[in-house]
């Protein structure tokens, strides 16, 4: 048999259940149940706000790009170098925007990790040593750093306007023989070179150098990285090195409106180096001069 007492008991529980169901569904806990929720739908709302901005901001410069650009590479060709890491994408990207400027992709070349890596610095100086005494005096700077003396020699290939074609050639074959560059089996002469920074970082003073023979030897050199490498990456750093007044940076390559504004960089590049573009860039978004 149940007792009284156990009736008790048990209607107690009942009644203590049902006040800590009131209390939860309409009291203080309540409000910060609500309120969380209105505070994730905030979020949600802000960060889909943000996602269409920017599929605008691409939207608008995909279609406005051969307007912005006139045609100013017509008749000029560009040759790309990517870095270790460097997304492919990103890369054709760019390549179609050239083409849509009305210039062409001379060569994509593919930059090997050795070619940047501190440990392998001494094959990249007796390289570039060798190389330097094929070529006649004073075409490659006596006094040049390990890595200045190889960014002169591989603009020097894909320049060539100081060397000739045979031996611009025999250049990017050594390259290609230490795995310190690949090169297409096709290349034409360039005026300017694009390079494409890779998610990997590489150390400051060897990108300097590479990018200061690279200027010293062609007409214009656009560097552009992803919006990370404009922030804290391997593009913030370059943009504080003497090297930033020889060539020209771009960052946010990683959206069309990025890869329409490094075309338009490139382009700049013909009469003006130098520069700092995009979301990060102290010289403007998007280069207009």
């Amino acid at each position: 048999m149940i007792s009284y007492r156990h009736h008790v008991v048990s209607l107690v529980a009942v009644f203590l259940a049902l006040a800590v169901g009131v209390v939860l569904g309409g009291g203080p806990l309540s409000e910060l149940g609500r309120a969380a929720t209105t505070d994730s739908a905030r979020t949600r709302a802000q960060t889909q706000d943000t996602k269409a901005a920017a599929a605008f901001g691409d939207d608008f410069a995909s279609a406005a790009a051969r307007t912005l650009y006139g045609d100013r590479l017509q008749g000029h060709a560009v040759s790309i170098v990517s870095m270790p890491g460097a997304d492919g994408d990103v890369v054709s990207g760019i390549a179609a925007q050239v083409q849509a400027a009305g210039g062409s992709v001379a060569g994509t070349y593919e930059a090997r990790p050795a070619l940047v890596n501190a440990s392998e610095k001494s094959l990249v100086d007796t390289l570039g040593s060798q190389l330097m005494t094929q070529l006649d005096d004073g075409v490659v700077g006596t006094d040049a750093s390990t890595y200045d003396r190889i960014g002169q020699l591989i603009g020097l290939s894909l320049s060539g306007d100081k060397i000739s074609l045979d031996q611009a050639a025999s250049i990017r074959q050594s390259l290609a023989g230490a795995q310190l560059m690949t090169s297409p089996a096709q290349a034409s002469r360039t005026a300017l070179v694009l390079v494409v920074l890779g998610h990997k970082d590489t150390d400051d003073a060897i990108l300097s150098g590479l990018l200061s023979g690279l200027a010293t030897t062609t007409t214009g050199v656009v560097v552009a990285g992803d919006a990370a490498s404009g922030t804290d990456g391997a593009l913030h750093g370059l943009r504080a090195e003497p090297v930033a007044d020889e060539v020209a940076t771009v960052d946010s390559a990683d959206s069309a409106v990025g890869q329409v504004t490094t075309v338009l960089a490139l382009a700049r590049s013909l009469k003006v180096q130098g520069g700092s573009f995009g979301a990060s860039g102290s010289d403007g978004a998007v280069p207009l001069g």
